[in-house]
């Protein structure tokens, strides 16, 4: 009869196997210090036109609304840090656009582990997720000692910074659980110091409704006049918070071909993307997940920043 303990092993090793930066795990339980946290981030409208955000507020907060029988929350990390960024002085997006749609390589590597799962401990029912539904990654990252929450609200490691996906399996299989990793961002202000849009409030508190990921990413309606100027060059996304921390300069390029850049994407100059066609857009986004603010919404950003 294998043990919890085994089983525990078995299933980090496998994530490892299959190119998972790190995985740790935690008892699916309610995440009590994080409901104030949300409902109050609510309630000062930080989340702007995200809607979505409002809803299923008690599944973001208890893993076991999302999955019946939930026993363990497995939350794995993929680093997507690239070995070559773009060129200076251009338009930029964020480097975890850089290559494939995060949501399918992940998807597939969660559907392998599941498999796994099943074929060497037998009936384990469970669910994948990767930012698609109500679930807190970070939080639940930080609660199985994979990092800890930043003052930039991006989980954060000693060892290789921020810059990874992170996504989970909820499983109905009693496991060794992880325990949360201490704060290591001391007296550090940096990300605060260097937002453009002045988004990080307080420490640890990031208004989403200011930030230049919402803005060229989420918001479906015009840009905000009050913040033109402001977008340091950004056309998809920002960087900026995580490229200032001190703990990113141990960051190492990933070893996943698929979040390769397309070969044009990092030799595009600020020329290049003003006279940015259609069928330029589709040829070098076409896996990519800057397709999700369409050809339209990448041309307004462009047009917003000139």
């Amino acid at each position: 009869m294998f043990s919890k303990e085994k089983y525990t092993q078995l299933i980090k090793d496998e994530a490892k196997r299959l190119g998972f930066l790190s995985c740790g795990i935690s008892k699916a339980d309610y995440l009590e210090q994080e409901a104030p946290r949300l409902e109050k981030w609510l309630r000062n409208n930080s989340h702007g036109e995200m809607q979505y955000m409002e809803n299923h507020f008690d599944k973001r907060l208890d893993p076991r609304l999302l999955v019946d029988g939930a026993k363990s929350v497995v939350s794995l990390l993929l680093n997507y840090y690239p070995e070559e960024t773009q060129v200076d002085a251009t338009f930029k997006i964020s480097k975890y656009a850089y290559g494939n749609d995060y949501h399918h390589v992940i998807k597939s590597k969660l559907k392998a582990l599941q498999e796994f799962i099943s074929e060497e401990i037998g009936e384990v029912s469970g669910r994948a997720f990767v930012d698609s539904a109500p679930v807190l990654d970070k939080a639940w990252a930080a609660k199985s000692g994979l990092g800890w929450i930043g003052k930039h609200s991006n989980l954060l490691t000693q060892k290789v910074g921020s810059f990874y996906f992170i996504a989970e399996l909820i499983i109905d299989l009693e496991l060794i659980y992880d325990t949360p990793v201490t704060d290591h961002c001391g007296t550090c202000t940096a990300c605060i110091d260097a937002c453009p849009t002045q988004a990080i409030t307080e420490p640890y508190v990031v208004d989403g409704s200011k930030c230049i990921s919402y803005f060229t990413i989420e918001l479906k309606n015009e840009l905000p006049n009050e913040f033109k100027g402001k977008f340091d060059d950004w056309a998809f996304g920002c960087d900026v918070c995580q490229d200032v921390c001190p703990w990113n300069k141990f960051s190492k390029p990933h070893n996943e071909p698929l979040f390769n850049p397309h070969p044009e994407l990092l030799a595009l100059t600020k020329k290049d993307w003003q006279e940015l066609t259609e069928d330029v857009f589709k040829k070098v986004f076409q896996k990519s997940a800057v397709k999700r603010t369409k050809f339209s919404g990448l041309k307004r950003n462009i047009d917003f920043l000139d």
